[in-house]
């Protein structure tokens, strides 16, 4: 399996990454993807690509943090791109919290939407209470140049998801999905092509049944790719070879 979304250069796992990773290995998840939330936090990032076999990472500025990048431009993020980058992003808006304006979370997605287009890697994007907003970006921005949207840890409304699909986007779940309160989620990812469909943890956040309550690590995978596989009716292994052929195929410099 391939975790597509792991946060490891942050305080939860400081002491013991290493053993984290051997975790995740022993229960089956082989790839990973580290991802930036800052650029100033990319030093970080690429340091535990380099270190660590078959970790990957992206290069980006979550939403929250378009505050704190208001000079933040297409040629900066398109500089950070070496080989283990192989995705922009985390970008998006989020508009649950309202840490970093609209006006600068717009800005902000526009630059990693051009560097997206420009380098040719997929466009990892956090969309939260923008779903409207969002598709009109989206859609804008590609009638004018073609890119690969990720929509990730998807939690959005049906037709957020069917606009994006119509742009060929692609969708990862999370433990999200094995919530029991999370029958809205459930709704739209079986609706979802199966080969649009990808995993990941979103670690340390996000652990899925039965871990809830604990600091989430990559080898919970495992259990979101069961919630996926009960999902649509396939056995685990099914569902875990799919999604990281999926995932493989978005993240095309991941191999």
């Amino acid at each position: 399996m391939f975790d597509t979304h792991v946060n490891l250069h942050g305080e939860a796992f400081a002491e013991d990454l290493d053993d984290v990773l051997d975790r995740a290995r022993a229960a089956g998840v082989k790839r990973f993807l580290a991802i930036c939330d800052r650029l100033d936090n990319l030093p970080a990032v690429k340091a535990i690509a380099a270190a660590h076999d078959n970790v990957w990472c992206s290069a980006g500025t979550h939403p929250h943090h378009a505050k704190d990048f208001t000079d933040l431009t297409t040629e900066t993020l398109i500089g950070a791109i070496d080989d283990d980058v192989v995705g922009i992003g985390e970008t998006g808006l989020d508009f649950h919290y309202g840490y970093s304006p609209e006006a600068e979370q717009k800005a902000a997605f526009s630059a990693h939407i051009e560097a997206a287009q420009e380098s040719g890697l997929p466009l990892i994007i956090h969309s939260r209470e923008a779903d409207e907003l969002m598709g009109d970006m989206l859609e804008q921005a590609y009638s004018k140049r073609p890119f690969t949207p990720l929509l990730h840890c998807y939690t959005g409304g049906q037709r957020l998801a069917d606009r994006a699909l119509e742009l060929g986007a692609y969708f990862s779940v999370s433990g999200i999905l094995s919530f029991k309160s999370a029958k809205d989620v459930r709704a739209v990812i079986e609706t979802v092509p199966l080969d649009r469909i990808i995993l990941e943890t979103d670690c340390p956040y996000l652990a899925p049944t039965p871990h809830r309550g604990r600091r989430n690590e990559p080898a919970f995978l495992l259990d979101v790719c069961r919630a996926f596989a009960e999902l649509k009716g396939m056995s685990l292994e099914e569902a875990g070879r799919l999604t990281e052929d999926n995932a493989l195929r978005l993240f095309s410099r991941a191999s």
